[in-house]
């Protein structure tokens, strides 16, 4: 039986519905109050899962505030058994963007070893892992086929941070997403020709306007984390994930013509 199987009924039916929203609060985001806010508000405005960092007490604030499914994000493979005691439905190496402003870059052969070093230690639960933007598509495509090999159960994109758009209002929203968009399509392109059935979450850049460009081109879920995390009030967190939730929703809700 599927990994996937061990995930709460609802997020498995969002997975099968190419609905599912993620919201990122941040992997090197400690801040318990902060924390709070965002999980809070990822609850109030029906998102369906939460990704946190790497931290059994945050997994524990996180439940309590937001009573979604909760995703771990980190580097470092030997963190993630604690938070899955915690509570933690999900494992993820990811959410790299914190580190390229540093110039940590990420290596296909890396990822793929700290992937293999995940899934040893933590057989049974559910794995992501993020691919990294700064590689060329092609090799994005080719590690997330080596992932799937070593037993990853969802692939997620990025590309925000990557991004640097050229004008406002909506145009400059789809430029600010176009590098994870891209990357969503050479990666569903290539699972889909290698028959490979894995969940492809889109992240990083997205907005309101760009969600169901994601979903249209291939993926099962989006991530949104800047355009949430990165608020001042819990007012507009949960405005911003409804408004997401929303946007989503109508779109999967448009009859397709034949």
């Amino acid at each position: 039986m599927s990994r996937l199987h061990s995930l709460p009924v609802v997020l498995q039916k969002s997975l099968q519905n190419r609905s599912v929203f993620k919201v990122i609060s941040g992997l090197n985001n400690f801040n318990p109050e902060s924390v709070f806010q965002i999980s809070k508000a990822a609850g109030i405005g029906s998102a369906d899962l939460l990704d946190i960092a790497c931290d059994p007490e945050l997994v524990k604030l996180a439940i309590e505030a937001s009573n979604l499914p909760i995703c771990v994000s980190s580097i470092e493979p030997q963190l993630f058994p604690k938070a899955v005691i915690s509570g933690a439905s999900i494992i993820e190496i990811g959410n790299y963007d914190t580190f390229y402003k540093d110039g940590r870059l990420f290596s296909s052969d890396e990822v793929l070893a700290l992937a293999t070093e995940s899934r040893s230690l933590l057989p049974e639960v559910v794995l992501s892992v993020t691919v990294p933007h700064t590689l060329p598509l092609d090799c994005q495509a080719q590690l997330a086929l080596d992932l799937v090999e070593v037993g990853v159960d969802l692939i997620q994109t990025e590309g925000g941070t990557s991004s640097q758009p050229q004008s406002a209002g909506t145009l400059g929203l789809i430029e600010k997403a176009a590098p994870t968009l891209a990357a969503t399509i050479a990666i569903s392109s290539a699972l889909k020709e290698n028959q490979k059935s894995v969940p492809l979450i889109c992240a990083s850049g997205l907005s309101e306007a760009t969600v169901s460009m994601a979903i249209s081109i291939g993926a099962s879920g989006v991530g949104i984390g800047s355009a949430i995390n990165k608020l001042n009030n819990e007012l507009a967190m949960v405005a911003t994930v409804k408004g997401i939730r929303s946007a989503l929703d109508s779109y999967l809700m448009v009859p397709t013509i034949n």
